[in-house]
């Protein structure tokens, strides 16, 4: 008895809390009532659009203001000082895990990673901090799990984390550190003591993150809404199939290429995941264009390359390319384990 009360729990938790599927249903609803055709291209489009936009927005500001309270007890300061108590592989793991309660995109954590290596922190480390932390955000997890299910969602959190690892260890290992920019490197050392902050001072911090993120992503959430909305209706399931289906070998590096030029996050590429998911595109594939979009962005590399040479650049790209194509077809292969 026990035993089929728990999945029911979680199939409860998964479909109506994060899926939020009685909103698509109630949304349906109204629509029809208003006279329009849900079945049609039209009201597909505009139910698909409205859904969407309003459960991201639901999940955004509630995992925004969550993360961003316990982002307030890792300051950068805090932070390099619990980096700097490791050493080896076992720094890069915890610089990776400190990148998932850090900002939501990479021209967030760039700044932070300038920071950590001013301090003298360890290249690699620092790099490892800078891949996972637009990849693999607590917020990704969560809304991962609300389309993808809880397995895809820690799966990819994994790798992400394999890579970011992987990938600092290896710049680590070839000394790159003088293709570091000479101002970041001169910067010297300053400690600056993070003031103690109230639970009143966290709050109001973490509504402020929440404010100020939302009017940042907010119209790349309509924009991904918008495309995903246009593929779930409009484009019909065999160009999908074609282009980034099984029958494709090189699905998934035409979805990195892609991904790379575009600059949004996690919460924009999302509804464009899911309506190509529905549509046939296979799960790694999508994947791959995920994280290609939010690691590897022609703005962040633009900002980046302000810091580090373009020899140190080139293999950064290198790295995160080579490493996101690997893990689309990882997910390729094992798809059937989780649709």
């Amino acid at each position: 008895m026990q035993s089929g009360v728990l999945p029911m729990i979680w199939t409860f938790l998964q479909d109506q809390v994060l899926g939020m599927k009685w909103l698509n249903s109630a949304i349906g609803s109204l629509l029809s009532a208003l006279g329009l055709d849900i079945t049609s291209r039209l009201g597909g489009s505009l139910q698909f659009f409205l859904y969407d936009v309003i459960k991201i927005t639901i999940l955004l500001c509630a995992l925004i203001f969550l993360i961003s309270y316990i982002q307030s007890y890792f300051p950068p300061e805090r932070s390099k000082k619990i980096i700097g108590r490791f050493h080896g592989l076992g720094a890069n793991c915890i610089a990776a895990l400190l990148g998932t309660v850090t900002p939501f995109c990479s021209c967030s954590s760039i700044p932070l990673f300038m920071g950590f290596t001013s301090a003298g922190l360890p290249l690699g480390v620092t790099f490892s901090f800078l891949i996972s932390s637009p990849m693999v955000d607590l917020g990704s997890l969560i809304l991962l799990a609300s389309i993808f299910g809880a397995k895809v969602a820690v799966t990819y959190v994994i790798v992400g984390l394999v890579i970011a690892v992987a990938g600092g260890s290896l710049i680590e290992a070839l000394h790159m550190e003088r293709h570091v920019e000479d101002f970041i490197l001169n910067a010297g050392n300053v400690d600056i003591q993070a003031p103690t902050l109230t639970r009143r001072d966290r709050l109001t911090y973490a509504k402020e993150q929440m404010v100020g993120t939302f009017q940042k992503v907010f119209p790349y959430i309509l924009v991904g809404v918008g495309i995903g909305a246009i593929i779930h209706n409009w484009i019909p399931e065999a160009w999908v199939e074609t282009v980034l289906g099984s029958s494709n070998p090189f699905g998934v590096v035409l979805a990195v290429l892609v991904g790379v030029p575009m600059y949004a996050d996690i919460f924009g590429t999302i509804p464009v995941a899911e309506a190509l998911l529905s549509k046939g595109a296979q799960l790694g594939t999508i994947l791959s264009f995920m994280m290609a979009v939010t690691t590897l962005s022609l703005p962040s590399m633009i900002m980046l390359r302000k810091a580090i040479k373009p020899r140190l650049l080139a293999l950064f790209v290198a790295i995160c390319t080579i490493g996101i194509i690997l893990v689309g077809y990882f997910f390729n292969v094992i798809q059937f384990l989780f649709v």
